[in-house]
């Protein structure tokens, strides 16, 4: 290698460097600092620990600071950003995504044992359950979940699924579910329609039914008011009221979606949620920008000019 090509890699080399060691100082630094409960839980481990990892083994070229038989995810960065962000976003906004949300509102209505099971065939395409799970109910389905959310986690680099909290909010709505009227609920009607034009749109965009349903549950949780609580706010004494309402703009909210999602595409209407960091990534390319770089070549200059006189 010729020193010119050398020099022309330095910056590289100085940004893998700072990366690497950084990262092996975050990661020593939190062993000390941080309860070791923390550290061996799911979510850290999954978020926090594998991208140190990362950063230290293939960015800084680190070696031995990590047993080689336990070897990093393949494919870690594209799972990381673009390729794993859709799958990410639909585990963090389940509670508010149609696969979950139909499944509830069909156990409580009388139609589970017809809704569910295909609910769940999609969730197994997904891979959020085992092929040969036989699920039934919304019960069935949350044990099915808990099997496999750990896995799933440390499969794809995503946050593990809440199933704790899902099954918790689960037992409160069907407790109260006892005591309220049918016309408190979506009819089972309307339930089935929602599900109906999910599947079909779904097929006609090319995509499982678990993608369609995460950008669902996303956009739900922007722009419906309790849209990641409507478990809890229904499963209240003296605010059913409140869970009836919350329940009703979900079911219009997913068919309003379908019908925009049906009109632009898939992924016109993606490219939209996630405007905001698109524009950033590309903005990175823009001749407008200063890079770190162009900014230390021109202090570099600067000091290499004559001084006058």
């Amino acid at each position: 290698m010729s020193v010119k090509t050398y020099l022309v890699s330095l910056p590289e080399r100085v940004i893998r460097s700072t990366l690497g060691f950084g990262a092996g100082v975050a990661r020593e630094v939190g062993t000390v600092a941080i309860p070791a409960r923390i550290r061996q839980g799911e979510l850290y481990r999954n978020l926090v620990d594998t991208t140190l990892r990362f950063l230290i083994e293939q960015v800084g070229g680190v070696e031995g600071a990590y047993p080689n038989d336990d070897k990093i995810a393949e494919h870690f960065l594209a799972r990381r950003t673009a390729g794993n962000a859709l799958e990410a976003l639909g585990i963090v906004a389940f509670r508010a995504s149609p696969v979950w949300v139909l499944a509830a509102l069909a156990d409580v209505c009388g139609i589970g044992r017809h809704l569910i099971p295909e609910i769940a065939e999609a969730l197994k395409a997904g891979g959020l359950l085992d092929k040969d799970a036989q699920v039934t109910s919304v019960d069935q389905l949350l044990d099915g979940l808990e099997r496999t959310s750990a896995r799933l986690a440390a499969t794809v680099n995503t946050p593990p699924l809440d199933v704790a909290t899902l099954r918790a909010e689960w037992q409160a709505l069907r407790e109260d579910a006892a005591s309220l009227r049918p016309n408190h609920l979506p009819s089972t009607e309307a339930i089935g329609a929602v599900w109906d034009q999910l599947k079909q749109e779904s097929d006609r965009q090319n995509r499982s039914i678990f993608e369609t349903s995460s950008m669902l549950g996303m956009s739900a949780v922007r722009k419906v008011p309790g849209g990641l609580r409507w478990l809890s706010a229904s499963a209240r004494v003296g605010t059913v009221r409140t869970g009836e309402v919350v329940a009703t703009l979900l079911l219009d909210h997913y068919r309003q979606t379908l019908n925009e999602i049906q009109h632009v595409g898939f992924v016109p209407y993606a490219v939209r949620q996630f405007r905001p960091y698109v524009r950033g990534a590309v903005d990175q390319f823009s001749p407008n920008r200063r890079t770190l770089t162009e900014r230390l070549l021109a202090k570099v200059r600067r000091t290499r000019r004559p001084r006058s006189g």
